[in-house]
C-alpha cells in the first residue's frame, strides 16, 4: 500500500509536507519520500523507514527541502518520488497503485521509443518510472496521465509537481481516494482526509474517480472531468484507513462501530455464545468491538494491550516469522481480565490466520476458558489484483482458500467459490456452524478448529456494504467475492 501528499503553498511548504506526510506512515513501512520546487529548482529526499520513523528519517533533510510546491509519499513498494527530465520539461512524480501488466508496458514503451529503465533490486522496474514514460509518450501531462491510467491493468493515483503546479489525478475507478483541503495561502492535496487538519486546513473536497486537477497557492482547478462508474476499496474503511478518516463522506471509525453493532445483532440469537466480555485486536479492530459492546451490552474490555513506545508497527516486514514474533511480542496481558473468562475478540480480517491463531493460544495460556473469534469482514478469498496491500504471492496463502482446496480439491471453479462466497448458500451456511454442533468438517468448523476457536463467525458482506452506507455498486469487493 502506499499514500501521497502534496501542496502548494504562497510560502515554504516544507512543514506542512513533511508533517503531512508523515501522516501517512500508517500505509506503509519500507520507504518515504519528499520532493519540492523552490528557489533552487527540484530537490528530492528518499529514505529506507523499516527501522526508523519517517519524522526521525527526513527531520534532518528539512533545510535542503525548502519550495513552495511539493510532494511525498509513504510506500510499502518501489522508492519515490522520481525526478524525471522529458519533452515534457522537468517535473517529479508519486504514486499509489498497482501495474498487472509491467511486461506488456516496458514492451510497449520501448516500441514507442523508450530506449530504457532503470532496473531496481532483483531486476525488476520501479512502477513509478513506467508511469512516468507513459505519461512522457504524449504531448501534454494531462493527456499523459489519461493514457497511462487507460493502459494500465490494476489502479493508479497520482501527483505530478511541475514548476508550476502539482498535478493530482484520481484512479480511474476511484480505488483510492484524494482529498483537497484550503487555508488562507495554500492548497493540499491528500489520501487520508485528516493529514491537514492540525495543519490549519479545512477540506473543499474530494476529487471524484478520474478526475486530474492542477493546484497551486492560489486554488485546484478541474482539468479533466470526474467519470460516473466508481469503485473504491472497501478495505479502506475495514482495515487500512486510519479511523480519523473520512472517504466519500464516511469516516472510518464510525463504519467500524456499524461493523460490531450488526455483528452483535446476529450473535443476539445465539443461545450458546454468552461471553464475558468482548475485546478487540488492536487497534483495527477496537472500534469494531466497541460497536459490539453497545449493541449487545456486554462489557468492553482490554485483555491485552499493545506495547507501542518500541514497537510501533507490524506492518509489514518481508518475512512472515518476522510478522508473527512482532505482533506476538507487542501483545501483553492482562491476566485479571483473560482468567477463567469467556472472551470474544473482534479483528479487522483473517488473512493467513496465523497472528491470530498465536493470540489465541496466548489468550488460552493466560487462561482463558473460552475464545469467540468475530471478523469484521467477510472470508477473504480473491487476492487483490489492485492494491498492494499484501505480500502474499499466491491466494492460497489465504486460509480460506486452503480450507475449501482441502474440502474441493485443487482446481476449485469460479461458480464454487462464488457459492461460498454467498451468505446465503448452503456451503456458507454449513462452515458457519460450530463445530461442537457440527459431525462432518465444514469450512468454518475447520478455521476453527485449525486456529482453536470456540466459535467463528464472520460478518456478512451485505452487511459490510450496508455498514459503509455507500451503494455496493460503487465499492470493489473483489477480495470476498471477485467483484471489482
Amino acid at each position: 500500500m502506499g499514500g501521497i501528499f502534496g501542496v502548494a503553498s504562497k510560502s515554504s511548504c516544507t512543514l506542512d509536507l513533511f508533517f503531512g506526510t508523515d501522516y501517512h506512515s500508517h500505509l506503509g513501512t519500507r520507504r518515504g519520500g519528499m520532493a519540492v520546487y523552490g528557489e533552487n529548482g527540484f530537490a528530492r529526499s528518499i529514505h529506507n523507514i523499516e527501522n526508523t520513523p519517517f519524522r526521525t528519517k527526513f527531520d534532518g533533510d528539512l533545510d535542503e527541502l525548502e519550495g513552495r510546491l511539493g510532494i511525498g509519499c509513504i510506500s510499502d513498494t518501489e522508492p519515490q518520488p522520481l525526478l524525471v527530465q522529458s519533452h515534457l520539461g522537468s517535473f517529479a512524480i508519486t504514486t499509489v497503485g498497482k501495474i498487472n501488466n509491467m511486461e506488456e508496458l516496458v514492451n510497449l514503451s520501448f516500441k514507442n521509443g523508450c530506449t530504457h529503465f532503470l532496473e531496481m533490486s532483483g531486476g525488476s522496474i520501479n512502477p513509478t518510472e513506467m508511469v512516468a514514460s507513459l505519461i512522457n509518450q504524449k504531448s501534454s501531462i494531462v493527456e499523459g496521465i489519461q493514457y497511462a491510467q487507460e493502459m494500465i491493468n490494476g489502479s493508479m493515483t497520482l501527483f505530478v509537481l511541475t514548476p508550476k503546479g502539482i498535478f493530482a489525478a484520481r484512479d480511474r475507478l476511484g480505488r483510492t481516494p484524494i482529498i483537497i483541503g484550503k487555508k488562507s495561502d495554500a492548497y493540499c492535496a491528500s489520501f487520508e482526509s485528516f493529514a491537514y487538519l492540525n495543519l490549519g486546513y479545512e477540506t473543499e473536497r474530494e476529487l471524484g474517480p478520474g478526475e486530474i486537477a492542477f493546484l497551486t497557492a492560489e486554488g485546484c482547478e478541474t482539468l479533466v472531468k470526474p467519470g460516473n462508474e466508481m469503485k473504491i476499496c472497501s478495505f479502506l474503511w475495514v482495515y487500512y484507513g486510519y479511523p480519523t478518516s473520512t472517504y466519500e463522506g464516511i469516516n472510518v471509525e464510525e463504519m467500524r462501530y456499524e461493523c460490531g453493532k450488526k455483528l452483535a445483532q446476529h450473535d443476539a440469537g445465539r443461545d450458546h455464545v454468552k461471553p464475558d466480555l468482548v475485546a478487540g485486536v488492536p487497534d483495527s479492530g477496537t472500534a469494531h468491538a466497541i460497536g459490539y459492546a453497545n449493541e449487545s451490552g456486554i462489557p468492553f474490555s482490554r485483555p491485552f494491550i499493545k506495547y507501542t513506545p518500541t514497537w510501533p508497527r507490524s506492518f509489514m516486514p518481508t518475512h512472515q516469522s518476522q510478522r508473527n514474533l512482532i505482533a506476538r511480542m507487542k501483545l501483553i496481558p492482562v491476566e485479571a481480565l483473560i482468567k477463567n473468562k469467556s472472551l470474544l475478540l473482534i479483528d479487522d480480517s483473517i488473512v493467513r490466520g496465523t497472528q491470530l491463531r498465536e493470540t489465541t493460544e496466548f489468550l488460552y495460556n493466560s487462561g482463558a476458558k473460552e475464545v469467540h473469534i468475530r471478523p469484521a469482514c467477510p472470508p477473504l478469498l480473491f487476492g487483490c489484483p489492485y492494491l498492494n496491500f499484501s505480500r502474499s504471492k499466491s491466494e492460497m496463502d489465504l486460509i480460506t482458500r486452503r480450507i475449501i482446496a482441502k474440502r474441493e480439491g485443487d482446481n476449485v471453479s469460479d461458480k464454487v467459490l462464488a457459492d461460498y462466497a454467498d451468505p446465503d448458500s448452503t456451503n456458507y451456511k454449513e462452515m458457519l456452524k460450530d463445530r461442537e454442533r457440527l459431525c462432518s468438517r465444514k469450512m468454518l468448523e475447520e478455521i476453527g478448529k485449525q486456529l482453536n476457536f470456540t466459535t467463528l463467525h464472520y460478518h456478512r458482506l451485505d452487511d459490510l456494504t450496508a455498514s459503509i452506507g455507500l451503494s455496493p455498486c460503487k465499492m470493489c469487493t473483489y477480495c470476498f467475492n471477485h467483484q471489482g
